[in-house]
């Protein structure tokens, strides 16, 4: 039976005591070392080369960047990539930043690291995603190339000269810097190739305004469209997923002009739905009937005996047609 301390002599209540406290002390110790053990070896399994990881801007020199990645001594990355072309220096102490772990030496301790391997192969990464999912991703038209255009994702990607619009681009200059979203086509990651598109999803946009306004478009309704095609007996107009024809007789109250003296293409014009086939899609548009037929008030404007000028505009040998207004 175990004695109270109240039982126990003081010399026999204090050997007990050192026994307890020692046996504490050395479970404590072994368990100690043995968490610092698994720490270090956990700490070695986790940080492997060609890994990807979170690490934090510690200090800059001259040479390199050192960063904190949580290990057991800090990795250090070059300082030209951290450099611009005009050699300004865009890391920042305390700034968190994603590191490939290229090389790492537990003897000496040493960690070198990479900041634009670790940027590359997370673009990878979320290429393959986007593909997967069927996604969109945002990049920068960078440069001219045969054939298209280059565009910045993060690496570069190219764009055919057929996807980058509904119709052919005649100026991709004007595109230069301009940031589009894009649906990958294709890619192969050892070719190190990309295949976007814009066409695809301006084509999407394009079903669903054409949806929209079939289910809304009615006679005598005022719309904007584009000048997409021109033609001697008229224009093509795109009012946003379907055509409409501008007739040349729905041009002017005037003499007849050439449809291509009156606008051009890619301009935006406001006409009149003269009337709308619903079961053939087919639209005829109007732009002289946005304004009043002269012909309606002319004897009010002009009365018999009135002084009036006006521009010769036809000569035929029984007279001269002058035009006194649009129209008329």
């Amino acid at each position: 039976m175990e004695k109270r301390p109240e039982e126990m002599g003081n010399q026999e209540y204090e050997t007990t005591a050192k026994e307890t406290t020692v046996s504490i002390e050395k479970s404590a110790g072994s368990q100690g070392e043995e968490e610092f053990k698994e720490l270090y070896e956990e700490s070695l399994k986790t940080f492997q080369e060609g890994e990807v990881v979170k690490g934090r801007i510690v200090s800059i020199d001259k040479d390199f960047v050192m960063i904190d990645i949580g290990y057991k001594s800090e990795g250090r990355i070059p300082i030209q990539e951290f450099l611009t072309p005009s050699g300004e220096i865009t890391a920042q102490v305390g700034e968190t930043v994603d590191v490939l772990i290229e090389k790492r030496d537990d003897e000496e301790g040493d960690i070198l690291l990479s900041k634009e391997r670790a940027v590359k192969i997370l673009v990878w990464d979320e290429i393959s995603r986007i593909y997967r999912e069927d996604g969109v991703i945002e990049g920068k038209i960078a440069g001219k190339v045969k054939g298209g255009l280059t565009v910045d994702i993060g690496l570069s990607a190219f764009l055919p000269g057929s996807q980058i619009d509904l119709q052919p681009v005649r100026d991709m200059d004007n595109l230069l810097g301009a940031t589009f979203p894009f649906k990958i086509l294709k890619y192969n990651k050892k070719r190190n190739n990309v295949v976007l598109s814009r066409r695809v999803l301006l084509e999407k946009e394009r079903e669903e305004q054409r949806s929209t306004i079939l289910n809304t478009i009615e006679n005598d309704q005022l719309l904007e469209g584009v000048v997409k095609n021109i033609t001697d007996y008229g224009i093509f107009i795109d009012l946003g997923g379907i055509d409409g024809l501008l007739h040349v007789t729905d041009m002017s109250w005037g003499r007849a002009i050439h449809p291509s003296e009156l606008v051009k293409v890619g301009e935006t014009i406001k006409v009149k739905v003269l009337n709308f086939d619903r079961e053939r899609h087919r639209v005829s548009l109007g732009l002289k009937q946005l304004h009043p037929d002269p012909w309606t008030t002319v004897t009010e404007r002009y009365p018999v005996g009135f002084k009036v000028q006006g521009k010769i505009v036809n000569l035929t040998d029984y007279g001269a047609f002058v035009e006194l207004e649009n129209g008329v």
